[in-house]
């Protein structure tokens, strides 16, 4: 085994692993340094919990000779019964290595080790790299030597485990920020964001179609059922719109009580207008067919609900607005006025889906003219438009 390569790397990971960049090249790196410095490693497996709504955390695997392969596990995994009796999860409740000979009968404790003993590796260790905030986070070596990590190998694995911990903890850290960016203020926002866009009035113009809906009947039922409940029917009703949204190129901006902003930004550079309203238009329908699927209750009595969505095109200022301390990322203008108030004349209307005159001019032939309404704030009055396969369902409020 080559010393000087080892100190090398716990030097180079004491130091960043610089220049390796992403979540995968340092770890690909560590491994290939591993492997030229003499040890012999048949995979290596790096396991890291992550703060996700709905992603317990992420596995890497790395084998001789390929690139890194990336998993996710569900935030449920943590719960079932291949997982409790996992080695990754002995080493979370110990916060110690474990080591298994895949010879000892002893090993047999761990049915996931049944299918690396099919694939001749002959000994397992499992290492906690230990984070700052006191998480404990696993990496595991295998190898298919006959007789196993020599005491010298161990003690090598060892030794880096420290430093590879600092680094993973470098990478997570970055990572974890982004999706926290994600989840609460939308992909868009949280990338300006961590760009460097946090300075209060620091805003842009842009051109997007504007998505505002809302459920209707929302105040009865939140009068009537258990906070509890209706927490659970606004995640449901919200699942209904997010997916098709997120799917047609929308950027979730805001939840309000049981409101929703969206915007679909329009490229300044090649704008195609219609194309990215006829996206908005297939998300509004797949909502639409999403929310009466939508029930409360498992009887022939469930409840059903139906919502309203405005759309509308236009410009739109987008960046930070709030007061010393407290920022919101948003969007606020005109456009984004016009949208709430077309909201209210389809709740009026007992219509699902309308649309100012702006965004219906770039698909006609999906909209009929409703007539012309007054809109508070606005000196004249506006054309609203609904869908026509909407017409039949039609019903005044």
């Amino acid at each position: 085994m080559d010393a000087t390569r080892i100190e090398q790397l716990i030097d180079w990971l004491i130091d960043g692993a610089r220049p390796a960049t992403g979540p995968n090249g340092p770890f690909q790196e560590t491994c290939e340094r591993l492997l030229a410095a003499g040890l012999p490693l048949a995979r290596v497996a790096l396991f890291i919990k992550t703060l996700h709504p709905d992603v317990y955390g992420r596995a890497f695997f790395w084998h001789p000779g390929e690139d890194v392969v990336t998993s996710t596990a569900d935030i449920d995994i943590e719960q079932t019964p291949a997982f409790a009796t996992s080695p990754i999860a002995a080493v979370h409740r110990s916060r110690r290595e474990l080591r298994c000979r895949l010879d000892d009968p002893a090993s047999r404790r761990f049915p996931y080790l049944d299918e690396l003993r099919g694939e001749g590796v002959t000994d397992y260790i499992a290492l906690p790299l230990h984070f700052t905030d006191g998480s404990v986070h696993v990496v595991t070596c295998t190898t298919k030597r006959q007789c196993g990590f020599a005491d010298e190998h161990l003690d090598v694995l060892r030794r880096i485990a420290a430093p590879m911990a600092r680094v993973a903890e470098i990478i997570q850290l970055r990572r974890t920020a982004a999706i926290l960016l994600d989840t609460y203020v939308g992909n868009s926002a949280g990338e300006r964001i961590l760009g460097g866009q946090i300075r209060r009035g620091h805003a842009e113009t842009m051109q997007a179609a504007i998505w505002l809906s809302d459920l209707r009947g929302y105040t009865a039922l939140s009068d009537r059922l258990a906070p509890e409940i209706v927490v659970e029917i606004l995640n449901d009703y919200f699942d209904c719109q997010v997916p098709a949204i997120r799917k047609h190129g929308g950027e979730i901006l805001k939840f309000m009580g049981d409101g929703l902003l969206a915007v679909f930004p329009i490229a300044s550079a090649d704008p195609d207008v219609g194309a990215v309203c006829a996206q908005v238009l297939n998300a509004a329908r797949e909502a639409r067919t999403n929310v009466v699927a939508m029930r409360h209750g498992s009887d022939e009595a469930a409840e059903g609900f139906r919502f309203g969505v405005a759309l509308h095109v236009g410009d739109i200022l987008f960046g930070n607005i709030g007061g010393s301390g407290r920022l919101d990322f948003t969007c606020i203008g005109p456009a984004v006025n016009l949208a709430a108030r077309l909201e209210k004349i389809a709740g009026r209307l007992g219509r699902t889906v309308v649309a100012s005159s702006s965004f219906a001019g770039l698909c006609a032939r999906e909209w009929a003219d409703l007539g012309e309404f007054a809109i508070e704030g606005l000196s004249s009055a506006q054309r609203v438009y609904g869908l026509h396969d909407e017409m039949a369902a039609e019903v005044p409020r």
